[in-house]
This record gives structure tokens, C-alpha cells and sequence, in this order.
């Protein structure tokens, strides 16, 4: 049987290095119980074996795992140079390890969240802090059932909101390859399906930046460097404003986009207040 099929794979970053080049920081794009995909520009040969570790904040300790190279994606049609990978069948210890990593993550994305948040950000450790951040939200301010997804560039993500399960809220950075955030708020406005979907936009840009992003619905900015504070704000603003709506209306599909309208200030850092890249 065709292992992708016997070990479906879903999309996470995780944190990866290796052993003897611990100074090379790599992401990983998807997993699954058998595999996983590695965004990385190192050079690797199909059959070559390499011993990694995979970790994630405030989510998964470091697993050390020995894993052999199946394909390379060199990146030419413009997505992100890769290996998918593969632990061979006699390190059944590793292939257990790696099971039980895509058990927890499997635990941790709720199967069916109440509400789904679309991060959009091509760094891929900014992503990673992100969602922490938003994890943590979840975890200790009592907001049960938000489910989390990462998209690298804006192409990738117009490519998700278009296909099922719909997506609540979209957090997206402006300067990205491929399709930038502007260009990707335009589609999803042009979109009748998206057209009222909640946006909040993370910049550094200056006023002009934000006067076309507002022409086109967007009225929630977050400046950069983010903190948790205001990260965490502009989502809980847009879940306070959906159970608010709830409460006075049937929960049909329509109805819960246009209570997630964002209604919000426009973010701003604390002088006390931590960057989320940095917590």
C-alpha cells in the first residue's frame, strides 16, 4: 500500500536539526505516522539516511529520529526547495517515536475546531512563534476548540480558503514570494465566498501600506514587532464578537462570517509588552 495513503499527512511546522550540524535550523512542512516533508536548501541524495530532531515550543520536546531521504523538491516551479523523508523500516523504535509525535500533534489540532484561524507568514520560525502564541490562547485563557493552520505564502492560502473546512479568521503578513498579503486580501474580497471574511494584517508598512488594506475591508492592523498582547487581543476581539453573535442568532454558515466582521482598533504594542517571536 502506498504509504502516503496508509499515513495521511496534514500540514505542521515543526522545528528541525541534525545531529553533527546543529547550527542548521529547518522547518517541516507536513507529517504524518510514516513521514514528513522538510523545507531546506541543504543538498541531500534520495536513499541517504540522517539523524534529526524535531521539537516545537510549548508543544513538543525534542524527539530524535533517523530518517532516510525518498525525493528532493528543488523549488523551480516556485515553491519552497524540500526533501520528503521517510523512517526506514528497520528502526521500528523511530517509526514508533514518529507515530506517537503525530498522536500528540493530532491531539492538540483539534479534529473539529469550533473556529479556525489561517496563518499566513513565509518565515517559517515567526509562524512557528505565532502559533504558540495562539496555542497559548487556547491553552490558558480558556479558548477551547481553535484549531490552527499556516500557510506560507498567499497562493498557498487563497488555495486553503477555497476548500473545506472554511476557515474563520485569516492572520497574514504583506511582503511574502509569490502572492503578497495585499494581493491575497484582494482575492479573497473579489471572492463572493470570502468576501466578508475576517482579516487582520500584520505590518510594518507605513500609511499609504494602510489606506489601500483598509479600502479593502481591512480594518485590524498589527504593527511589527507583534506582541502575544495584541496577537492574542485581535483574536479574542473576533471570538467574542462570534459567541456574541451566537447567542442572538441560528448558527448558519453565513451568519457566522458576518459576526466575525472585524470591528477592531488598530493594534498597539506596550512598552512591557513581549514580541511574540521573542517569548
Amino acid at each position: 500500500m502506498d504509504e502516503r495513503r496508509a499515513h495521511p499527512r496534514f500540514p505542521l511546522i515543526l522545528a528541525v536539526q541534525y545531529l553533527g550540524a546543529e547550527n542548521v535550523l529547518d522547518y517541516t512542512e507536513n507529517l504524518s505516522a510514516g513521514g514528513l516533508f522538510i523545507r531546506t536548501e541543504r543538498s541531500f541524495d534520495e536513499g541517504e539516511r540522517v539523524t534529526l530532531v524535531l521539537s516545537f515550543p510549548q508543544l513538543l520536546e525534542p524527539v530524535e529520529l533517523q530518517i532516510e531521504v525518498v525525493r528532493r523538491r528543488d523549488g523551480s516551479d516556485g515553491s519552497p526547495a524540500g526533501v520528503a523523508v521517510r523512517v526506514p523500516d528497520d528502526r521500528p523504535e523511530d517509526r514508533a517515536r514518529l507515530a506517537d509525535v503525530a498522536r500528540r500533534v493530532a491531539g492538540v489540532r483539534h479534529p473539529d475546531p469550533s473556529f479556525r484561524i489561517l496563518l499566513v507568514e513565509d518565515n517559517a520560525l515567526v509562524a512557528t512563534m505565532y502559533a504558540a502564541a495562539l496555542r497559548r490562547l487556547s491553552e490558558t485563557e480558556h479558548v477551547p476548540g481553535l484549531g490552527i493552520e499556516v500557510a506560507s505564502d498567499g497562493a498557498a492560502a487563497f488555495d486553503r480558503l477555497l476548500r473545506a473546512p472554511a476557515v474563520d479568521v485569516v492572520v497574514t503578513d504583506v511582503f511574502m514570494p509569490i502572492v503578497s498579503g495585499i494581493t491575497l486580501v484582494e482575492r479573497i474580497r473579489a471572492e463572493p465566498t470570502l468576501a466578508h471574511l475576517p482579516v487582520v494584517v500584520i505590518t510594518a508598512g507605513g500609511e499609504q501600506e494602510r489606506e489601500r488594506l483598509s479600502g479593502l475591508g481591512v480594518s485590524l492592523f498589527l504593527r511589527k514587532p507583534v506582541s502575544y498582547q495584541d496577537l492574542s487581543g485581535a483574536v479574542r476581539s473576533l471570538l467574542d464578537g462570534r459567541a456574541a453573535h451566537l447567542q442572538a442568532a441560528p448558527p448558519r454558515e453565513e451568519a457566522r462570517r458576518e459576526a466575525l466582521t472585524a470591528d477592531a482598533e488598530v493594534g498597539t504594542d506596550r512598552a512591557d509588552a513581549k514580541p511574540a517571536s521573542r517569548r
